[in-house]
């Protein structure tokens, strides 16, 4: 899908007519090109990328440049979708100084239109540092997956009046800080439609059910790539692992057969050629 790039400006555009945002994740230029043509708004390049193309357990061995070098490989593809990169774990829980300085590395070597943070309290000082700087930041509440260990697993956040007042806390604090938008991870679909209508910046849903301003789901899940972990709230719109598989069993099989390469698939010589190169060097 052909177009200008999007912006900060065109995603509050959409929001403020009431259009959905539609966002998926990306991890290299092939996949992004494919969600660019057609025509997703928003790219989130995900610490996720460390489980579903390195094969590690959780998202906490994505490093700064492991992130980097995908998110410059879908910038690249994306001539009209905004590319959000996903700051990996230890890149902003030390001070201003290094969250800045990783935060301006994907926007100078990547290339990328933003960042997004697991930002909790203690990290708002930070998302609005970077926004002085004149990075675009997406905010992010709810399931924190870089805390399973604290939280004990891939949870639900906000079904207790706990959990329910810091999610819409830490929104509002988000919001006040300057972030252009908000992912809501793991929300009870109640939950995150009604915090929607408290704020003024839109929210991308990613297992928050309809009432968000958008919706984020991770493309190795949709596609069915991704075995190992499926959370409940992604859907399989087609199973590409059971295509792969398929194909490669039959590739195997043809080429073992002698079925591949046939003629079509090899490259023609004249005769009078090989006869004079069987003449010089003798016959096979």
């Amino acid at each position: 899908m052909s177009g200008k790039k999007l912006t900060v400006l065109d995603i509050q555009k959409m929001y403020k007519r009431g259009d959905t945002i539609t966002m998926l994740t990306a991890t290299d230029y092939p996949m992004a090109k494919q969600v660019n043509d057609a025509g997703i708004d928003m790219i989130l390049v995900g610490d996720s990328t460390a489980m579903t193309v390195h094969g590690h357990p959780n998202t906490l061995t994505a490093t700064m440049d492991m992130m980097v070098l995908h998110c410059a490989a879908v910038a690249r593809a994306c001539l009209r979708t905004m590319v959000i990169a996903d700051m990996p774990f230890g890149s902003f829980q030390y001070n201003i100084e290094e969250t800045m300085r990783n935060a301006a590395r994907f926007v100078t070597e990547a290339g990328v239109d933003g960042v997004k943070f697991e930002g909790t309290h203690e990290f708002i000082e930070k998302a609005a540092a970077i926004v002085e700087m004149g990075i675009a930041v997406v905010g992010h509440v709810g399931l924190h997956p870089q805390s399973v260990g604290v939280l004990g697993g891939m949870r639900v956040q906000g079904r207790s009046v706990e959990t329910a007042r810091k999610v819409m806390t830490q929104a509002l604090a988000l919001q006040e800080a300057g972030v252009f938008a908000i992912i809501f991870e793991a929300v009870p679909a109640k939950l995150a439609a009604y915090v929607t209508k408290k704020l003024d910046v839109p929210t991308i849903s990613i297992g928050g059910g309809p009432g968000c301003s958008g919706q984020l789901l991770v493309t190795h899940d949709i596609l069915g790539l991704y075995s190992e972990f499926t959370p409940s709230f992604a859907k399989k719109f087609v199973d590409m692992n059971q295509i792969m598989h398929d194909t490669f069993t039959q590739y195997g099989e043809e080429v073992r057969s002698g079925v591949f390469p046939d003629e079509d698939h090899s490259y023609a010589m004249s005769d009078e050629i090989m006869e004079l190169i069987e003449k010089e060097f003798g016959p096979a």
